[in-house]
């Protein structure tokens, strides 16, 4: 096996904890990485003024491979007030780490599998027919384009002369919004881009045929947001013509598949979406599957850099905590889609596994998993720390 080199970004609150516990399970399941740390997140917003610094971008830059934890985000005000004295009114503005990270690299594959585990108290039921209980298995991944769209942060609050003009050369803003006085309005675009889009098609069409999902739906809202939501569908109505006919060409609006998803989730494979609405799609499938302490996700970008992390935050009121009490498993997870990355699928299979007994067995539950409120007494009252759950995951390891 050669010997990896992995960015370690832990990131704010309960990142760091979970990264730690995610190492271990890596280390023990035999993957043989260096580690190295990457400056991430808040400390550095506080007291540099950037939240990721030149050196923590030159460490990925030239690794190519990075684990993430979470990062804490705070509205603008907010933000400005926690810099240091030094740093106060010499015209800092905060943004999202991980969205720079994203852009910088553009790294526009976002892919966010969520797929139930057998014995999961957290499992999403249903009432069967005759009044029976259902527990319908989920396994769908969702393609989310990680760069554009509402994300794009082209946006404006007051528009400049020059923005106000050219929107005034449209009929639907004259007629809605014409005599709004600019001072009131705030604009945020949503912009898709053809190769950006086709991208994220494309990818979504290989991942279904490559591990034989039946499926690709497309989840936008092209009968009202006609240019891009249309723009999608219609690229994926040519790629699956002209590529992949033995798939099936799904198209859901966003509004109706939150509906649906609690109706017949089972029957979803893949699923692609702009940014949005991806994340939106992602976090609903993952409540069926236990929530965010299962949900993974990997972004690739087209030059070969990857980053893998949980979709789940910071969790700053845990990360105060004597004993950690959150759940590590989409960490874990996390880790397991760069090892299938890596193609060292015979340790990420060895990991699963062990996750997957560890839940069907029932013996070690984090307080997420026992339906608790999330306070220090957990643990006292029953529930794994984050430390026991990754235990009981490593022991398995041993048996099989």
């Amino acid at each position: 096996m050669t010997k990896r080199t992995i960015v370690s970004l832990p990131g704010d609150g309960i990142g760091v904890v979970v990264l730690q516990q995610a190492i271990r399970v890596l280390d023990a399941a035999g993957f043989k990485a260096d580690y190295i740390y990457g400056d991430i997140g808040w400390e550095f917003w506080c007291k540099e003024g950037n939240p990721l610094p030149q050196r923590t971008i030159d460490l990925i830059e030239k690794h190519k491979i990075a684990l993430f934890g979470a990062i804490t985000s705070k509205p603008i005000d907010e933000a400005k007030a926690e810099l240091i004295s030094e740093l106060q009114d010499k015209g800092f503005t905060y943004s999202s780490p991980i969205v720079g990270l994203r852009q910088l690299f553009n790294l526009d594959i976002c892919v966010r599998p969520c797929k139930s585990y057998k014995g999961n108290p957290l499992n999403f039921v249903r009432r069967g027919k005759g009044n029976t209980i259902d527990e319908p298995m989920v396994d769908v991944v969702i393609f989310r384009q990680n760069t554009e769209c509402l994300y794009s942060g082209v946006e404006w609050t007051n528009p400049p002369a020059q923005v106000h003009q050219a929107l005034m050369t449209h009929p639907k803003f004259v007629e809605n919004f014409g005599k709004v006085p600019v001072n009131e309005l705030s604009i945020s675009t949503r912009i898709f881009t053809r190769t950006a889009t086709n991208r994220i098609l494309m990818a979504a069409f290989e991942h279904a045929k490559k591990y034989g999902y039946k499926s690709v739906t497309v989840c936008e809202k092209p009968n009202v947001i006609r240019e891009t939501s249309g723009l999608m569908w219609k690229l994926a109505k040519e790629i699956q013509k002209n590529s992949f006919p033995e798939i099936k060409l799904l198209n859901t609006n966003i509004d109706a598949q939150m509906m649906w998803l609690t109706k017949n989730p089972e029957e979803y494979d893949v699923i692609v979406a702009g940014n949005m609405f991806g994340d939106i799609a992602s976090d609903a499938f993952a409540g069926l599957i236990g929530g965010l302490g299962f949900a993974c996700s990997a972004q690739f970008s087209s030059d070969g850099i990857a980053v893998f992390e949980p979709t789940h935050g910071s969790a700053p009121k845990y990360a105060g905590y004597e004993v950690s009490i959150v759940n590590p498993i989409a960490m874990i997870e996390s880790a397991c889609m760069m090892l299938d990355y890596l193609d060292e699928k015979k340790i990420s299979s060895k990991i699963r596994k062990a996750v997957a007994d560890v839940i069907e067995e029932g013996k070690v539950r984090t307080y997420d998993m026992m339906k608790m409120t999330g306070r220090p007494d957990v643990v006292q009252n029953g529930a794994a720390s984050t430390s026991q759950m990754t235990d009981a995951i490593i022991a398995k390891f041993k048996i099989t």
